[in-house]
């Protein structure tokens, strides 16, 4: 059965986010709140942890799994970021974006792409997702926890509990999260390209 912890953004149960912390490393899955909606997340270099997230979302080798960072320094160590792309990236990072950008060799090849060598990468804007991250010390290998056949992401911390409490590791209730997706932007070739408009503005980006 999943550990449940209810961890409020506005005061972060620090023995709570070590926890959820230690269980990451341990190989296991921690679903958490984000600013957009729910996600699970695993240790980035544990393989069987991401083929527990694939088999739960039900995705191929070809669907972009995301790196969840603290920061653009994290960014910059996991994927090749041009000096345009910089700036993009810091006018609107934490925020509900993707960034979809070629990966470096920090990158498993595994969780890559494996025609194009990309990752999705992103900082996200809430309290708790970023303690836990920061916690953690590195990104956080991460998908959005909407289960197949359903339109919307989940958004209730019992619920998710009850339907995934035999699939994941532990559950962060963290309140109730939204029901928009990141907006998706590739950023590998020479202008940004729009592959899922969600929360994020994409004008901002020129598209």
């Amino acid at each position: 059965m999943a550990q449940f912890f209810t961890i409020y953004p506005t005061n972060i149960n620090s023995r709570l986010i070590r926890q959820a912390a230690d269980i990451l490393r341990a190989g296991g899955i921690v679903v958490y709140p984000t600013d957009s909606c729910y996600a699970l997340g695993c240790h980035l270099d544990d393989k069987n942890a991401v083929a527990r997230i694939r088999k739960i979302r039900q995705l191929d080798e070809q669907h972009h799994l995301t790196l969840m960072c603290r920061d653009l320094s994290e960014i910059a160590k996991y994927a090749r970021v041009d000096n345009q792309n910089f700036r993009l990236l810091k006018s609107h990072t934490p925020g509900n974006y993707t960034f979809i950008l070629a990966a470096t060799k920090e990158v498993p090849k595994r969780v890559q792409h494996p025609k194009k060598s990309t990752i999705g990468m992103r900082i996200p804007d809430h309290p708790v997702a970023l303690a836990l991250l920061e916690e953690l010390g590195e990104p956080m290998l991460s998908s959005t926890l909407i289960l197949p056949d359903v339109e919307w992401p989940l958004n209730d911390a019992e619920t998710i509990r009850e339907l995934l409490e035999s699939q994941v590791d532990a559950v962060i209730d963290g309140g109730a999260a939204g029901l928009d997706f990141t907006t998706v932007i590739d950023l590998t070739g020479d202008t940004p390209v729009l592959l899922r408009q969600g929360a994020g503005d994409a004008s901002a980006f020129g598209i």
